[in-house]
């Protein structure tokens, strides 16, 4: 196993390998989470989130296999972590093509960073509304029928 809370692909399955580095979203670890701790209400469905922590060890796994772009996408799954659901989802639904203006776009994009601390989703949504301009996919571009 690797030692100073860096973990490498060789740590993978971490669940498996690295079980003692994995806890729940109230500090709970991976042998806290059974049957009979949901029935008993000591588990509850916030204990079965992932943790920003978990995400960015994932990402360290991805990157020692050579995966930066795996890497980057738990990097940003991390940053959601803190997001609301319903937001989430709020914002997905603004990133289809023909749904938001630029201006709306830049505006999540903002939010991202000043609200949340989402600095790589920030990035993501910007590089999508300048992708959205060029290509004629932002709202109002189409030609109505």
């Amino acid at each position: 196993a690797s030692s100073g809370g860096k973990v490498t692909a060789k740590d993978y399955p971490l669940g498996t390998n690295r079980k003692d580095m994995i806890k729940t979203p109230t500090g709970k670890t991976l042998d806290d989470l059974t049957l009979d701790a949901v029935i008993k209400g000591s588990a509850t469905f916030k204990d079965f989130s992932i943790t920003p922590q978990a995400l960015e060890l994932q990402a360290q796994v991805a990157e020692s296999a050579g995966r930066r772009q795996i890497a980057m996408n738990m990097r940003r799954a991390a940053e959601l972590t803190a997001i609301p659901d319903e937001r989430v989802l709020e914002m997905y639904n603004a990133l289809r093509p023909h749904r938001s203006t630029f201006d709306e776009l830049i505006a999540i994009a903002d939010e991202l960073q000043s609200k949340y601390n989402a600095k790589t989703c920030a990035a993501h949504v910007r590089e999508a509304a300048d992708v959205y301009k060029r290509r004629k996919l932002l709202r109002g571009d189409r030609p109505e029928s």
